[in-house]
């Protein structure tokens, strides 16, 4: 049986490879790990909880020790790394959060690594999650493709870039056999309402205001978090080693359209008056460093590995919300910070 190891597991993305290698690969023991910080939410993988092949282990990759001691232990066979600090505005708070956990951590789960494989590499991969920011921004034509030169611009996407030319630097200097995927913004079920989407969601079943940075005309490509999943089970048994592929959902939106196109759904879902939602919408004041645009070349994914987006951005969006309006009690928790409590009665207590 092959020992998996998925960080991040309780989080947004995390939560849904989890729940996808769990129930697919039965012959694969899956080991979800995850600090539990605040978009940390073990409600997200309630339902898989009880499967055999599943082990949840509550700990932080920034703490070197406890990485070796549980590598030493279980002899992982894989790593899928996407544990990380994830927020732009977050990141312009707090920059060094994000040095600790996208690089530190990034960098004991590599050394880890090494240690437990002892340059015996075969069948061993180190897979690590990154994005499409470390590319910076585009003008109004153009994609990034995988060659494209980093140009991070804010301190969550220089950490990413950083985490990105370790993981390629151990391949180069140890052998390390990794891959790395860059994937453009994930929307859908699960998702931490402090992004846009799961945000305007929540603040239109309130009535409240939708602050849109700037004139609204930033434009990011939008990518369903379950073909997201698709895609990482597909690079993990079927990518190349050391090579980079692109994740993307050929769903290029401007933020002003995509709030339009959410207040429309939303006010036929909740059966208001068309136009109600949009008149929440309210301008703010930019954030610093904003791109402008986001764009991602998924060709090489579609030819080499067969894959594609499997629905429009538009069946994606009213999935989305038809979940929130039915998962209502999820977000009752999250934002009231009820999930947090999850773990203590679900595991700590036992």
């Amino acid at each position: 049986m092959k020992k998996i190891l998925i960080t991040g597991g309780a989080g947004f993305i995390g939560s849904h490879v989890i729940r996808r290698f769990v129930s697919k690969y039965p012959a694969y023991h899956i080991y979800n790990l995850d600090a539990l910080t605040y978009a940390g939410n073990l409600e997200n993988i309630a339902d898989i909880e009880h499967l055999p092949n599943y082990t949840f282990v509550k700990g932080d990759i920034t703490d070197a020790d406890f990485i070796h001691q549980l590598f030493e232990k279980e002899q992982f066979d894989g790593i899928i790394h996407l544990a990380a600090e994830s927020h732009v505005d977050r990141s312009i708070t707090d920059p060094l959060a994000f040095v600790k956990t996208n690089v530190i951590g990034t960098m004991n789960l590599l050394n880890a690594s090494r240690d437990c494989w002892k340059n015996d590499y075969q069948d061993k991969r180190f897979y690590h999650i990154s994005t499409d920011e470390v590319y910076g921004a585009l003008g109004d034509t153009g994609l990034f493709t995988e060659t494209t030169p980093y140009s991070p611009n804010s301190p969550y996407s220089a950490s990413k870039a950083a985490s990105d030319h370790f993981v390629r630097a151990y391949g180069e200097t140890y052998g390390l056999p990794y891959v790395i995927t860059n994937c453009s913004n994930n929307y859908g079920p699960n998702h931490f309402p402090e992004k846009l989407i799961p945000l305007f969601i929540h603040n239109i079943i309130h009535q409240k205001p939708l602050p849109v940075y700037g004139d609204g005309n930033y434009t990011r490509d939008w990518l369903f978090v379950i073909d997201h999943a698709i895609a990482i089970d597909l690079v993990f048994h079927e990518g190349k080693n050391h090579e980079t592929y692109n994740i993307g959902g050929f769903n290029e939106w401007k933020n002003i359209d995509l709030v339009r196109l959410l207040c429309q759904k939303m006010d036929e879902k909740l059966n208001r008056p068309k136009g109600t939602s949009e008149q929440l919408i309210t301008f703010v004041k930019d954030r610093p460093g904003h791109d402008l645009r986001y764009a991602i070349d998924a060709t090489k994914m579609n030819k080499e590995l067969g894959w594609k987006p499997s629905v429009t951005f538009e069946e994606g969006l009213s999935l989305t919300i038809d979940w929130y309006l039915t998962h209502q009690e999820w977000l009752t928790h999250v934002t009231s910070g009820a999930y947090q409590q999850y773990y203590q009665k679900q595991y700590a207590e036992k």
